[in-house]
């Protein structure tokens, strides 16, 4: 028999909350990493990279790329003291350091006098752990974008490799389309989670017609769960996304709108894509415990036949298992009414003969009825 699984849940990263806090404190959770600082400098001819733990080397690498366009990539909040420098130093709103911190923000789009700030759900689906749900903070400036994740994970290898070839537009299209490109490969990692969930979908439903166990339950609950989590983040992604197309801020240029629209129609599907599994996990629940219901009803069947069988035997059986005398052993008088057939030659082998017949006879009855079909 199968055992029952730990309840599954999504990864999020605990965060104490204080009662009553002044608005824009900024609390780094005590788990948060440290953070590793990436700068990507480029302009349609070159690309520069610097790596570092400080503020420092951001400041030092602006200064001698005036003429270029800056991503920098903040993997880790586990300082606060960095938090605020940065800031301080990119005159950054302390209710937006907040956010950034407080890493349980729905994804949302917010315009500011110099700056635009950004979040999104970064989700990856597990089939036997549980889920990522980790966030995404970007803050969008004039030549300058900066993201912030939670972890050292590599989310955007594509991006960086796009920025080394010089393909597309992306060197020349301004920190709007950074943004654009971050915001599009967070959504192409829903599909890849969806592509994930398709397959374990699959192989659930062979299982549960070939051999149907309690984990088929508890995995299409397990999967229920984690397209909960992706529609949580993929409604208000889409909210987001509209925004951003919407907006007449110069940081998101019109240049980039076809591309928003784009990403736009990736998250419908995403949504679309999302409900769908939803249905299906909740239908093989459903079927598991039809199976479940109508394997219980063949045995009931088989049971019930087996009773009906034996009923009449147990009748006649316990009759003659009475011992009522024919003839009282002391005064040798006949005793009226009692069991005849006590003394009866033959009458064990008789009494046999006769439950035998009406054994054979039920059998023959339920067997035209069709009572043993498909047992």
């Amino acid at each position: 028999m199968a055992k029952n699984p730990k309840r599954l849940k999504a990864k999020t990263r605990k965060q104490e909350e204080i009662i009553g806090e002044m608005p824009g404190s900024v609390n780094v959770p005590k788990d948060a990493l440290k953070p590793q600082i990436e700068i990507y400098s480029y302009n349609q001819n070159e690309v520069k990279e610097a790596k570092g733990a400080g503020i420092d080397v951001v400041l030092d690498q602006i200064k001698a790329c005036s003429n270029h366009t800056h991503w920098i990539l903040i993997k880790g909040l586990g300082d606060q003291a960095l938090i605020e420098e940065i800031g301080a130093k990119m005159e950054i709103s302390r209710l937006v350091l907040e956010d950034i911190v407080h890493t349980r923000q729905r994804p949302k789009f917010e315009e500011y006098e110099s700056y635009a700030f950004l979040t999104s759900r970064v989700l990856h689906y597990h089939k036997e752990e549980d889920s990522d749900n980790y966030q995404l903070s970007m803050l969008v400036k004039e030549n300058l974008t900066i993201s912030f994740q939670e972890t050292y994970d590599e989310y955007f290898e594509g991006i960086k490799k796009r920025l080394h070839a010089g393909k597309g537009i992306i060197r020349t299209a301004g920190p709007g389309y950074m943004a654009y490109s971050i915001t599009d490969t967070v959504i192409d990692r829903y599909f890849e989670m969806l592509n994930k969930v398709g397959d374990s979908l699959d192989l659930l439903e062979d299982r549960l017609y070939e051999s149907p166990d309690k984990s088929i339950m508890y995995e299409a609950q397990h999967i229920k769960r984690s397209m909960i989590l992706l529609r949580r983040a993929a409604w208000p992604e889409r909210d987001k996304i509209n925004d951003m197309i919407r907006t007449e801020s110069p940081l998101i240029m019109a240049n980039n709108k076809p591309y928003l629209r784009d990403a736009y129609d990736h998250c419908i599907q995403v949504m679309d894509l999302t409900e769908s599994y939803k249905e299906i996990t909740s239908s093989i629940v459903d079927m598991y415990l039809s199976l479940i219901s109508n394997r219980m009803n063949e045995i009931m069947k088989v049971l019930t036949i087996i009773s009906s069988i034996f009923i009449p035997l147990t009748f006649i059986a316990g009759i003659y298992g009475m011992n009522f005398a024919r003839v009282d052993p002391v005064t040798n008088k006949v005793l009226p009414e009692n069991l005849p057939e006590l003394y009866a030659p033959h009458g064990y082998l008789y009494t046999l003969a006769v439950m035998l017949a009406i054994a054979l006879i039920q059998f023959v009855l339920f067997w035209r009825k069709g009572w043993f079909n498909k047992m």
